[in-house]
């Protein structure tokens, strides 16, 4: 019995040295393919431990304990965040041993790691060489005593909230204290015309009188920011604001050692650890152009500390043989800094706020108020059409069928009103009625009476017509400019408030759905051609787009066309400001308020209120004469009589205006409609990616 379950022991001893074996040689093939590296079967000095690296949390001490059980270990070579390590010992026997480890487990925390071993031919520490540190970057290690530094932390009472010597904030990762002068984080500046009292802390006045001393600096810091830090806390890279400081950064690392991460706009990047007590000096290339922050984590690789001069540590990362993990404290930093009085002129203009021009205005949020709505339909619904009114008009004088059959239809004798009348492309459609426009852009209205129509400025949401007095009214390409639901149902009212009872009113709104019936609508179908357009191309295509707009403009946001550009199709969507297109979810309005996104032209709606660009051409108010030119095609017309602009007469590139819509969702403009008293839907219907309704008011008010 004893023999036979020997021989059982051996048998399962036998399966996992073959388990043991399966797992090696996959640790080399992983090694080899994702690493480079190379494992050989012959026995060597050197090898390569899978599992056994910095990056799956062994620290150098832990595994150097165990590869010296062994033999003397020659070179240890632990790349940072890589899985593996690389050992050299003194003789091959020594190695021999050492591979004879492969197996061998180790407690990482709650965690057990397993450590798989093979030979490697060599392993040569030469191969990752020094890396210098950004220009202008200087490192002094033990610049203040461990005294120093105890009386500097006991000065940061985190405890007070005197806001009249000092401001302290909690930020997400971290807490701060400023000193002298406030930053504020909102434009990543200082208030330089309010200073807080008392300046900086007495405490850090002979620290600072050593810099002087040592050349650090030439001139007193004047603005102190105290950053803690607790483990696992860290800071965006960022580069400290040119205009609101001086070229020298002084920052004193308190309390624990980190890494802090410089990075080179080119994509060079360089670790570098401060050590505790230590003094980091930017300046020049490192304090204008490098950005520098902490990456958040528990624990950093850091240069391990050589038992024989615990005082010798280094900030070099790029020394391989030499690293280890450690455990982050809190760490506080004090970074002294002098507020700038005059703009920037460094020679890094690419970074430079003073150097650069004014950032343009942020897209627009929706509406909260009814403020806010009057003020953003102005800026972007009133202000634009004035702007534009000559190159819109000139891009509308096509009148929808459906519109026309409307109109077409009505009594003669009838009374119309044209609510939102643009260059007053219905008014004359028929002959029969009398007609009356009303439009929020005066240039559109001047251009009304200059072809003979009866058109006043008048905001959509107050007309001053007398109630009970219209046979008929239609709202083209109108609503969609209002911003907020309670003002798109106002203008509702107020076309019902001028029907009689027994009048209709045709109502038209941009539609989300520009593919509908499984039809997309001209605004989709319209296609470029790639590259540069000619100015034939464009000019078909701009005409293509008239046979999509509606009547012209908002007679409260002045109406314009359901297209969202009658210009280039080229021109792709511009960012307002240069920004990125957001393209974010149909949303409604019950949401919480976002930033408004910008439509890229003839493609579908990502969003229900967005921004549309118009790319004007012909010179706004002032081209009005040379849009229209007696001629209805206005600038196409125009393409037979003059000649293309040669290379050196090219115009430069056309201004870009941003106009704010809400495009309606199937059943929406219905559902605004029967909120209104006194009126019945008579129809609804899809028409060329708009959604339309009639309505007849009942006279039940």
């Amino acid at each position: 019995m004893e023999s036979c379950s020997e021989n059982v022991k051996a048998v399962r001893r036998s399966k996992e040295e073959k388990k043991l074996l399966r797992k090696q040689i996959k640790a080399s093939h992983t090694l080899l393919k994702h690493e480079g590296i190379s494992t050989v079967s012959q026995p060597t000095k050197s090898l390569v431990v899978a599992n056994g690296g910095l990056g799956n949390g062994v620290s150098r001490e832990q595994l150097q304990d165990v590869l010296e059980e062994v033999g003397e270990v020659e070179i240890l070579v632990m790349p940072p965040h890589k899985p593996y390590a690389l050992v050299t010992y003194r003789s091959e026997v020594s190695a021999q041993r050492g591979h004879a480890l492969n197996g061998r487990q180790l407690q990482r925390g709650d965690q057990i790691v397993t450590l798989y071993l093979s030979y490697v031919n060599t392993v040569d520490s030469e191969l990752w060489g020094c890396v210098d540190l950004p220009p202008g970057l200087v490192l002094v290690e033990e610049f203040v005593s461990p005294e120093e530094e105890a009386l500097l932390l006991d000065a940061i009472d985190w405890t007070s909230h005197d806001e009249d010597v000092t401001v302290q904030k909690v930020l997400k990762h971290r807490r701060v204290k400023h000193f002298g002068y406030e930053f504020r984080y909102d434009n990543n500046n200082v208030d330089k015309d309010k200073p807080l009292p008392g300046g900086l802390p007495q405490v850090c006045v002979p620290v600072l009188e050593r810099c002087v001393r040592d050349r650090h600096t030439e001139v007193m810091p004047d603005q102190l920011t105290v950053n803690q830090y607790q483990s696992g806390q860290g800071i965006p890279p960022h580069v400290d604001t040119h205009s609101a400081f001086e070229d020298l950064i002084l920052s004193l690392s308190l309390g624990a050692k980190t890494v802090m991460d410089f990075r080179h706009p080119e994509g060079r990047s360089v670790a570098v650890v401060l050590p505790r007590r230590s003094l980091l000096v930017m300046k020049g290339e490192s304090r204008y152009l490098w950005t520098h922050g902490i990456t958040p984590r528990k624990f950093d690789v850091v240069p391990a500390c050589d038992p024989k001069s615990p005082a010798a540590v280094t900030s070099d990362l790029s020394n391989h043989s030499n690293l280890t993990l450690s455990r982050r404290g809190t760490r506080t930093s004090l970074t002294f800094r002098k507020v700038r009085r005059t703009p920037c002129d460094c020679g890094y203009p690419s970074a430079c706020d003073s150097q650069q021009p004014p950032a343009p205005p942020s897209p627009p949020f929706l509406p909260r108020s009814q403020t806010d709505a009057c003020r953003l339909e102005a800026e972007f619904v009133h202000r634009v059409y004035e702007e534009i009114a000559c190159h819109f008009s000139s891009t509308r004088h096509s009148p929808w069928p459906r519109v026309c059959h409307f109109l077409s239809s009505l009594e003669p004798g009838s009374i119309l009103a044209d609510v939102g009348c643009g260059n007053g492309k219905y008014l004359g459609v028929n002959p029969d009625v009398i007609a009356v426009g009303c439009d929020r852009s005066s240039a559109l209205v001047q251009i009304c009476s200059e072809r003979g129509f009866q058109a006043f400025v008048s905001d959509a949401l107050n007309v001053p017509l007398r109630s009970d007095t219209c046979d008929a009214c239609i709202s083209i390409a109108v609503i969609h400019h209002l911003s907020t639901q309670k003002r798109r149902q106002a203008v509702v009212e107020e076309l019902v408030r001028l029907l009689r009872p027994g009048g209709r009113a045709l109502i038209y709104v941009w539609a989300v759905e520009q593919e509908y019936n499984k039809q997309k609508s001209k605004y989709l179908k319209e296609t470029r051609q790639q590259g540069p357009p000619t100015r034939d191309s464009t000019d078909h295509n701009n005409q293509e787009s008239k046979s999509l707009t509606g009547n012209a403009t908002d007679a409260h946001n002045t109406a314009q066309d359901l297209s969202g550009n009658a210009t280039d199709a080229h021109n792709t969507a511009q960012d307002l400001s240069g920004i990125a297109t957001d393209c974010t979810k149909v949303h409604r309005e019950t949401e919480s308020p976002a930033k408004l996104s910008v439509h890229t032209n003839r493609t579908a709606f990502t969003s229900q209120d967005l921004l549309v660009p118009w790319h004007l051409k012909g010179g706004g108010r002032g081209g009005c004469n040379q849009g229209r030119g007696g001629d209805e095609h206005g600038e196409q017309g125009s393409k037979n009589t003059l000649d293309p602009p040669t290379e050196a007469q090219a115009p430069a590139p056309s201004p870009v205006f941003h106009r704010y819509y809400h495009v309606f969702q199937k059943g929406e403009l219905e559902e605004l409609c029967v909120r209104v008293r006194g009126v019945a839907i008579q129809r609804s219907y899809h028409d060329q990616g708009n959604w339309c309704v009639i309505l007849k008011k009942t006279g039940d008010r």
